[in-house]
């Protein structure tokens, strides 16, 4: 599961939650892959990205790096930002893990990159 994903996972169908987001992540496995850069679907995704979410994320990796704790004003033509985005978003990956809830702390696995949020009868 890229942080892309993670950024925009939400438990908020969950009986009696509110929000549900962000989920926290319990790595156990974390693969760094390099992904082709493309500047014009970075420069265009940002707007919809959670900054602060996926500053917190990647710090829960461990990856959290030089990644600016705020997007810079002229971030569309600030190429230095944009492949820390791109690293961020795209090239850090769970493979193994569970996100967990912050309000009930029920955990979805991550198995093999792949986030399971199907909930059980009684939660819905």
């Amino acid at each position: 599961m890229k942080l892309l994903t993670h950024n925009m996972l939400t438990s908020k169908c969950m009986k009696a939650v509110v929000t549900g987001y962000p989920l926290t992540i319990q790595a156990r496995d974390v693969k760094v892959s390099e992904v082709e850069f493309n500047q014009d679907f970075i420069a265009r995704i940002i707007p919809k990205v959670d900054w602060e979410c996926l500053c917190r994320a990647a710090e829960q990796l461990g990856h959290l790096e030089d990644l600016p704790k705020a997007t810079p004003d002229n971030y569309e033509t600030d190429l230095e930002f944009l492949k820390k985005a791109h690293h961020a978003l795209l090239e850090i990956e769970v493979i193994n893990g569970d996100l967990v809830c912050p309000e009930t702390s029920r955990k979805f696995p991550v198995t093999d990159g792949i986030p399971n949020m199907l909930l059980n009868e009684d939660e819905i």
